[in-house]
């Protein structure tokens, strides 16, 4: 499903972000990457959506090498890859519904499609009676909900979500990650980016642990011991 095969992502002027990192991920895992801040992690995350491309080494996704994907050829990729992020980054002005619809509109849906999955996604994160609200009027952990259905709408065959939990507390965290449990028993292999140790070594998951842009470890049912 996802390999990366001697990464190294290089900034400018010369700082190593990820240095020869080889990892794979099976169809249907539920994986966190772990580290402090600053050792690479979020880079990594990008690189599965294509945000950042790396300076050297491959990153395949379903067998589709997207190292040196073109420009044309994201958006077809972030059908397969829902990604959620920190701080939510859902439309203000729009409502519930709609932000979920624009996600399907800017891919080409039609009206037809957009009205059977619109209500779908609401459901599976138990928002189906919040479609009318605007983001305002939705507490933290429900926001990030919000963008979870908005992930979910193309039906993607993986998640990536980057510190879903950064802005929550501790039982809005634990809610999201059982929501994302839930959808990895679905089928949907799930990439989790996180620092939040109790919210880790809660999963009993596997655990790719990075540290100075390295992976120091790669554990199934692993803990977060830095």
């Amino acid at each position: 499903m996802i390999r990366l095969k001697n990464v190294s992502k290089i900034y400018p002027p010369n700082v190593a972000a990820l240095q020869h990192v080889s990892l794979h991920i099976k169809p249907g895992e539920f994986v966190s990457i772990v580290g402090q801040s600053g050792t690479g992690k979020t880079t990594l995350a990008k690189l599965l959506f294509a945000e950042e491309h790396p300076s050297c080494g491959e990153v395949i996704i379903g067998g589709w090498d997207i190292s040196k994907i073109k420009h044309s050829e994201v958006p077809l990729l972030r059908r397969q890859i829902g990604v959620v992020f920190q701080d939510f980054k859902l439309l203000p002005k729009k409502t519930v519904s709609e932000n979920v619809a624009f996600a399907l509109e800017v891919a080409g849906a039609s009206v037809k499609r957009i009205r059977e999955v619109v209500p779908q996604v609401l459901k599976i994160v138990n928002l189906h009676d919040c479609g009318d609200r605007y983001p305002r009027q939705l507490s933290g952990g429900e926001q990030q909900r919000v963008a979870i259905a908005r992930a979910l709408a193309h039906k993607p065959k993986i998640i990536v979500a980057d510190e879903p939990t950064g802005n929550l507390d501790t039982i809005n965290a634990h809610e999201i990650i059982n929501l994302l449990k839930k959808i990895n028993e679905f089928g949907t292999t799930v990439v989790l980016v996180t620092h939040n140790r109790e919210v880790v070594n809660h999963l009993r998951r596997r655990v790719i642990t990075l540290q100075d842009g390295n992976i120091i470890s790669d554990e199934e049912e692993g803990r977060y011991r830095l």
